[in-house]
């Protein structure tokens, strides 16, 4: 039976999160990902469906049926017969062989919402694993944890095995964990935790916790949250761009967006509207001081707009992996089959990671348009690149050269990595989606975003100084305060990288998006594609 389509509940003090193998929300991974006082615990229908589906394996070993990956081998060697003494010696050395990972790894964050969506499949009721172990995950999961996982070595099928390999040995006790940023010997840190430093794996355990997409999906969601925040700013840094540049916010009003009626772009125009509402600086100009502005901020609505409705698809997507069962072989307790299928193939998610890292991209890339209206005094009818003495002071000149590596950096990692496959295990895996490199490429992608924004509000609010005494919006103002409360107006040339960790600091903790919110509403970023 599998879950009903219910939203987990968080208890009343907000810091227990109830796992059923349904219902797991963006929001609640949002929490999964920055509140470390979280704990989790399984609901008791999860458990019923956890102890059915151990009950399944079970009688197929008393009956001495051919189950793969329980009494047989692994891949190519699927025909061989594997006699109960060898059993369980069978699940751990598959563990210990698939840890094959390389490269850096991934950040403690990241690594626990893997384990927790890797918790969310098992118990679905449909893996074949005991209690004890799923017990054993949780306990793990609230001991504050994270396994030490690299990130490279899995082609996304027939799952993420490596990495779903090296967090499979954290959990017997033979791997690492990140125990406040250090790489501590799982052992080690099971003891200090007070939990059992070893763990047996029964029949069926070891390929359960390796077959599935949670690394891809784990980076894939951390990167469409990040990609949120960004979404949100871009609307944002755009209205301060409008007011800085003395443009016209016509092309933002309702009406242009009814008439192309994309939802996204409906949200953009919106927001933008919303943000600079109110400005001096609009009403002191009639019109645009062209017929027609630049596409980097006329084109907004439409560019962030399809972004908007872009990442909205990605979400859904990635979510419902989050509540999916990824496990090879599947057990169904309603009919007592055992079916080998393909649901650890993570073409939907490497689709869609490069869908995200595409429109991802775009942000950044019209973002470096509107820098360059900003430090061009040919564009702007401001001083040469903003500088407080130009000449003597080359301002934000660099900075825009920065802006501009990043975006062409992106332009490399926009390939997409779901359109190459190599075989792999004697050919038997002979299609495999490349999800973890797409979604790597992602999240690579959204930080150089991250960058290219953090410079275009900054160039943004020094184009507003240039407008003194003409004030912007009341929302637009206290942005530009905030901002001021950290990093100064630019009167001498300074290294501006220190502003640029600033900047993405403040960004991060949202606060000038706080400060526009309390004058102008909630901004949006994804949004429920049916609206």
């Amino acid at each position: 039976m599998q879950p009903p389509a219910e939203a987990p509940n968080f208890s009343p003090t907000q810091t227990i999160l109830t796992l059923r193998g349904s219902g797991l929300t963006l929001a609640d991974i949002g929490r999964v990902l920055t509140d470390r006082s979280l704990q989790i615990e399984i609901s008791g229908g999860a458990r019923e469906r956890v102890h059915a589906s151990r009950g399944v394996i079970d009688a197929a070993i008393e009956a001495g049926a051919a189950v793969y990956g329980v009494t047989t081998g692994f891949g190519k060697l699927q025909d061989r017969a594997i006699g109960a003494e060898d059993r369980l010696a069978l699940q751990r050395n598959l563990v210990r062989s698939h840890a094959c990972g390389v490269g850096p790894l991934l950040d403690a964050a990241t690594a626990r919402l893997l384990l927790l969506l890797r918790i969310q499949s098992v118990i679905r009721g449909n893996s074949g694993v005991t209690e004890s172990l799923v017990d054993r995950m949780v306990a793990i999961w609230n001991a504050g944890l994270a396994p030490a996982v690299p990130e490279q070595g899995s082609v996304g099928a027939s799952g993420d095995l490596a990495p779903l390999a090296h967090t499979a040995l954290g959990v017997i006790g033979e791997g690492a964990f990140l125990v406040d940023g250090v790489e501590t010997p799982a052992a080690d840190a099971l003891l200090v935790a007070g939990i059992e430093p070893t763990y047996a794996l029964r029949e069926k355990e070891g390929l359960a916790l390796l077959n599935g997409t949670q690394l891809s999906t784990a980076i894939g969601l951390a990167t469409l949250i990040h990609a949120d925040n960004l979404l949100r700013h871009a609307d944002l840094v755009t209205a301060l761009t409008i007011d800085g540049l003395l443009y016209s916010a016509k092309p933002f009003r309702a009406c242009v967006q009814e008439v192309r009626p994309h939802p996204g772009q409906a949200v953009t125009g919106r927001q933008v509207q919303a943000l600079i509402k109110g400005s001096a600086i609009l009403d002191s100009h009639v019109g645009p001081h062209k017929v027609q502005d630049a596409y980097s901020v006329r084109c907004v609505p439409q560019v962030h707009g399809a972004i908007r409705d872009a990442l909205s698809h990605v979400r859904d997507v990635l979510v419902r992996e989050a509540n999916s069962t990824t496990d090879n072989p599947l057990v169904f307790p309603e009919t007592g089959d055992v079916i080998s299928g393909g649901n650890f193939h993570a073409e939907p998610v490497a689709l869609v990671c490069d869908y995200m890292a595409i429109a991802v991209a775009e942000i950044g890339s019209i973002s470096e348009r509107r820098i360059e209206s900003l430090v061009n005094p040919d564009l702007s009818n401001l001083p040469a690149f903003l500088a407080p003495i130009p000449g003597v002071c080359s301002g934000f000149m660099m900075a825009q050269v920065t802006a501009a590596a990043l975006v062409s950096e992106n332009k490399s990692l926009a390939h997409p990595a779901s359109v190459d496959s190599i075989p792999t295990s004697a050919n038997q895996e002979d299609h495999v989606s490349m999800a973890p490199i797409a979604a790597r490429k992602a999240r690579a992608i959204a930080t150089n975003v991250e960058a290219v924004l953090g410079i275009e509000i900054l160039c943004a609010a020094e184009a507003l100084d240039h407008r003194r005494p003409l004030k912007t919006s009341p929302a637009l103002e206290a942005v530009h305060a905030a901002l001021r409360g950290h990093v100064s107006r630019l009167t001498e040339d300074r290294v501006l990288a220190i502003d640029f960790g600033i900047v993405r600091d403040l960004m991060r903790a949202e606060t000038l998006i706080e400060a526009a919110e309390a004058h102008a509403g909630a901004l949006i970023g994804l949004h429920v594609a049916t609206d």
